[in-house]
């Protein structure tokens, strides 16, 4: 199939973009997607809107999980027998958006993971009409700046666009601060992170959270906030309790391949979108409980020793929170792998707000090359760590019969590249 409707500005973008792409995967440099992509829009700066006349673009973003929940959603919406192009690789600036829709193909639902920056600048472009807006939380300071002019942003793009769907996580504060005034389908995922909401988005004061249930037990949806300016959590029959997500009176089981409780979440969100744009609720289920990885996410590769390691991302204080939480569901090996280049955010501080405590009694590697950083960050939470900078010797050198290998962004794409 060919691209339609493309002027020749527009082809003599495609074919340089894919050029350059096809230099970059073929000496080795990388997938190519976003280096392609900014070929392209700088042959042709108009180019997005061209890429996306004849598609149903649906974005979906948030801080933590966009990539599985773009991958749930597209393979619901392929199960249902639909065309869906996406940018499966996770390239999602407007180059790796740009890149994506620049693959042949016909009148699709695109559906594209965007990063929380970019919202403003491609929704117009592409005319979506349904965002899908998982949570908000800190990430990499030294670029993305405050939680809360995140959420600005957010709720300002919102107002401008009345008439755009959402699908969004009532159980983050900013993100129903953000959605607060649109068409939202509103989805309660429960309690979660945090460290990032103490305060209320939309007057600064103390949030109330409420606990319903005398367990305290987070995964069963109960978990509420509330301020006294009026801003609380928005009510809604969409609800995820434990593994079983109630869509009004519809209750919908999710049994995922994928691990971690954070993919629940994940996956409830992909679910309730995916019903909106029209696919049965337990086709979609069906559809996100056959998907194994993610762009290498959760991979298992077999170490020179023979033993099986997972490799898992996690890349902000959310983030590891949540797998920490998971690892204490085994007692296998564990390596965690620590850069700090521009994609990983060059400000580490967040590692002192990482429940690292989890860790103790456990046989550990800190490696990449902010080993010693997290070597010290370890040290003061009481676990004993063997430092290794290489993460592929660091696993062949802890116990375990198998290894968890959890790394930041960089370190992540290295090692699926030496792994595979």
């Amino acid at each position: 199939m060919r691209i339609p409707l493309l002027s020749r500005r527009d082809q003599l973008a495609v074919t340089a973009g894919r050029a350059v792409g096809w230099a970059s995967r073929a000496t080795g440099r990388g997938a190519g997607a976003h280096l392609s992509g900014r070929v392209m829009l700088a042959v042709q700066p108009g180019l997005l809107a061209d890429l996306a006349v004849n598609d149903r673009v649906t974005l979906v973003s948030a801080t933590n999980g966009k990539t599985t929940t773009t991958r749930l959603l597209a393979a619901a919406l392929e199960a249902d027998g639909r065309p869906v192009v996406s940018n499966r690789t996770g390239a999602n600036l407007v180059a790796g958006v740009a890149a994506a829709l620049a693959s042949p193909h016909s009148g699709s639902d695109a559906v594209l993971e965007v990063d929380e920056r970019i919202l403003a600048l491609v929704i117009d472009p592409l005319d979506a009409q349904l965002l899908v807006l998982g949570n908000l939380s800190r990430d990499q300071l030294d670029r993305f700046g405050e939680v809360r002019d995140l959420a600005d942003r957010w709720r300002a793009v919102i107002a401008a666009h009345p008439d755009v769907t959402i699908v969004a996580n009532a159980s983050d504060p900013h993100v129903a601060f953000a959605a607060a005034s649109a068409r939202t389908i509103w989805v309660d995922l429960g309690g979660g992170w945090r460290g990032d909401a103490a305060t209320c988005p939309a007057c600064g004061r103390l949030l109330q959270w409420t606990d319903d249930d005398a367990s305290g037990d987070d995964a069963n949806g109960s978990v509420s906030y509330s301020c006294p300016c009026g801003f609380a959590e928005p009510l809604t029959t969409n609800r995820l309790l434990g593994d079983t997500l109630h869509l009004g009176d519809r209750a919908v089981p999710i049994d995922l391949a994928l691990p971690g409780r954070w993919n629940v979440l994940n996956a409830a969100l992909a679910i309730t979108a995916a019903a909106e744009l029209g696919v049965d609720a337990d086709v979609a289920a069906a559809a996100a409980a056959a998907v194994t990885t993610v762009s290498g996410r959760y991979a298992t590769y077999r170490l020179a020793d023979g033993r099986p390691a997972r490799v898992l991302l996690a890349k902000n204080p959310a983030g590891w929170s949540e797998v920490l939480a998971w690892l204490d569901q085994n007692n296998n090996g564990v390596v965690l792998a620590v850069n700090a280049h521009v994609a990983d955010g060059r400000d580490t501080s967040w590692l002192w707000d990482a429940p690292f405590g989890r860790l103790r009694g456990r046989t550990v590697a800190a490696s990449g090359e902010r080993a010693l950083d997290l070597a010290v960050r370890l040290d003061y939470d009481g676990v004993d760590c063997i430092v290794e900078p290489d993460p592929i010797a660091a696993a062949a050198r802890v116990d375990g019969a198998e290894v968890d290998i959890i790394a930041s962004y960089t370190q992540f794409t290295a090692l699926t590249r030496r792994l595979t």
